[in-house]
């Protein structure tokens, strides 16, 4: 047995009071007394405010592009404005790209990670042997698939990597240098 409390009348018909009523959900993130709805944030624009401010510090942080280190701002409108660095001018301006200074700049990483895995194997050597190595090396006397100790033959070969790295990174340096020079006498 179903008892109502309050019953209205709708045409007619008998209908409990729960059921006439009406909710409105114009606004997902409700209203503010004494504002306009045209005058509250939409949630897009809320959504967006929450990710700048949970994700702001990251953005913020420099990141090394192939245009070098520009740091755009978030203007009022939340758009990146790169200031004049976006500009054609600054685009005109800026060298071509230069293919030997990139391949440099790859084979410097890689001489940075070879005297890292160096410095970690040297560790292991106590300073005669490192010297005893080195001087081997330097004389042409020593082949690696001949060196027994782990060690030995880890550092020998470290070693002779990053000097050829070295090597390496000087000789496309000083092409990318002189070809430089030569563009820059050409177009005087």
């Amino acid at each position: 047995m179903t008892a109502y409390t309050a019953c209205t009348t709708y045409e007619d018909i008998v209908v409990p009071e729960s059921a006439l009523l009406r909710v409105d959900h114009d606004m997902d993130y409700g209203s503010v007394p004494g504002l306009e709805d045209e005058e509250l944030a939409n949630p897009e624009e809320l959504e967006r405010q929450v990710f700048i401010a949970e994700w702001g510090p990251i953005l913020a942080l420099p990141c090394r592009t192939r245009n070098g280190w520009v740091r755009p701002r978030l203007d009022e409108f939340g758009r990146w404005d790169w200031g004049a660095f976006g500009t054609v001018d600054f685009l005109r301006m800026q060298p071509p790209f230069d293919k030997a200074r990139y391949k440099a700049d790859k084979l410097q990483e890689q001489l940075s990670w070879a005297l890292n895995i160096m410095g970690t194997v040297q560790d292991r050597l106590p300073l005669p042997v490192r010297l005893e190595v080195l001087a081997s090396i330097r004389s042409g006397q020593v082949d690696l698939d001949t060196i027994a100790d782990p060690d030995r033959r880890g550092y020998a070969k470290w070693y002779l990597r990053a000097r050829s790295l070295r090597e390496q990174i000087r000789e496309i340096r000083e092409f990318s240098r002189r070809r430089r020079l030569d563009t820059a006498q050409a177009t005087m």
